[in-house]
């Protein structure tokens, strides 16, 4: 009796075990917004209403704390497709290309049986480092128009050929990057809209601001047809999900610099089985821990070049922490507007932001200091707008330093280099940001000068 127990247990465990290993490797999907401020979103609070984000976060896991390392569009898709930060991959400019011999998504997984696709946007160079095989379907640039049709053909085509090996694909919206032009704007009165605390209030910014959540909402319903093809392909419990919002938006205070609007981005997993519907984590991750996340769930090895780390024990529920810090660099030169040289760099524990402004001198432009909106606010500025004119101010004009309380000022603001009951914080995070440079080979000024060097000529 005792050994027919013991051989019946012995036979359930070997059944368990035989099932795990029999257990297919995951599909991975990325859906990637551009431009869009995570704050604007309806999961995060925003008033951008996106009913497609809200079904996707409460059938998996949001993210409240999920960093790139550059706000801008093509170092943050180097950043996420080769799992290195940006001096280190030599794409930290805009318009940028990697060093030779980077690696990538696509030859990690590629040489792991993955076939690896990008449908959309790319903005990423040389092809050697990124060859992902082209997935037809959505825009590849900015200058769309309304009546320019979408399809998900493409993406469901190439999702079907999973039963001869599992796939990884990368949905890349143009969406809601500049100029606004997709969406119902009508459905977001002017008048009606609450303006963030970083933007002046004028006729021009509310008009421009309707128009971009307009498109957020746009964009939300492609990213319900991207899941409605997964889902009609039968794939769907097969894969992890994970939708991306990327940089701010093109306002200022957001895209462009190292303050949370800029570098913090929404961030979406779902995993049936895995990940637990409706969960929520304030687990600290960057998009350089994307790759090394998919590597583990797909059981490869994580190589040692990247520096990320994977969060695939929080995505399983076994932690709520991850990194205690993230890290941002941005640069001026070379981008549309920009200063001739305005480096900056950033390091984010889990209560403050401090950031390194290396020319302080200099004065701080962009695009977003540019057109009606920014005009608007000089124009406000000129015309008694007290509010206006800080803001004008404080955005081309900055300190050599700056530290903020997140917790207390979520749009950093208030600057408290100076508070002496910070005074062991500003150290800690100084050394941080002076220990991770140094360990990226980033020289500071140095390596701002050299930045049209790692630009697609």
């Amino acid at each position: 009796m005792r050994l027919s127990v013991l051989a019946a247990g012995i036979l359930v465990a070997f059944s368990a075990v035989h099932a795990e290993e029999e257990k297919p490797r995951p599909n991975f999907l990325i859906i990637l917004a551009d431009d869009c401020t995570s704050r604007d979103l309806e999961i995060h609070g925003g008033q951008a209403k996106t009913p497609h984000l809200s079904r996707l976060a409460a059938q998996g896991m949001k993210f409240t704390r999920c960093f790139q390392a550059a706000p801008m569009c093509s170092p943050t898709r180097h950043n996420l497709y080769s799992g290195l930060y940006p001096v280190k991959s030599g794409a930290y400019p805009n318009h940028a290309v990697a060093n030779k011999g980077v690696r990538s998504m696509v030859h990690y997984l590629g040489e792991g049986g993955y076939r690896v696709g990008l449908s959309g946007k790319t903005h990423i160079g040389p092809k050697s480092v990124y060859p992902f095989q082209n997935v037809p379907g959505f825009d590849s640039n900015c200058n769309r128009s309304p009546t320019q049709p979408h399809s998900t053909d493409g993406i469901t085509r190439f999702i079907k050929l999973r039963n001869e090996e599992p796939f990884c694909l990368v949905v890349a919206l143009v969406e809601p990057h500049g100029p606004w032009v997709m969406g119902d704007a009508a459905a977001y009165p002017p008048e009606t809209l609450k303006l963030p605390p970083v933007f002046a209030d004028t006729p021009e910014t509310r008009k421009q601001y309707s128009r971009y959540l307009a498109e957020i909402t746009y964009m939300d319903s492609q990213v319900g047809g991207i899941l409605a093809a997964l889902d009609a392909s039968g794939a769907a419990d097969d894969t992890l999900v994970l939708f991306l919002s990327e940089q701010g938006s093109g306002f200022p205070f957001a895209k462009w610099t190292c303050y949370d609007a800029g570098l913090q981005s929404a961030a979406i997993a779902r995993w049936p089985g895995v990940v637990k519907p409706g969960s929520e984590t304030d687990a600290m991750i960057e998009y350089g821990d994307v790759l090394p996340t998919f590597l583990a769930a797909a059981a490869l090895k994580i190589p040692e070049a990247l520096y990320g780390k994977s969060f695939l024990p929080v995505l399983r529920g076994e932690t709520g922490e991850h990194k205690s810090h993230v890290f941002g660099i941005q640069t001026t030169r070379g981008i549309v507007g920009g200063s001739d040289h305005y480096g900056i760099r950033s390091v984010r524990s889990g209560s403050h932001l401090y950031i390194r402004n290396l020319t302080p001198e200099a004065t701080f432009s962009c695009s977003a200091n540019k057109g009606d909106v920014w005009n608007s606010w000089v124009r406000a500025a000129k015309n008694g707008d007290g509010h206006a004119a800080s803001l004008v101010r404080a955005y081309q004009h900055r300190p050599a330093e700056e530290l903020y309380d997140v917790r207390r000022d979520p749009w950093n603001r208030e600057n408290r280099i100076d508070d002496p009951a910070l005074t062991e914080i500003r150290a800690a995070l100084r050394a941080e940001l002076d220990g991770w440079m140094k360990a990226q080979g980033d020289e500071g000024q140095a390596i701002e000068l050299r930045a049209r060097e790692h630009m697609v000529k």
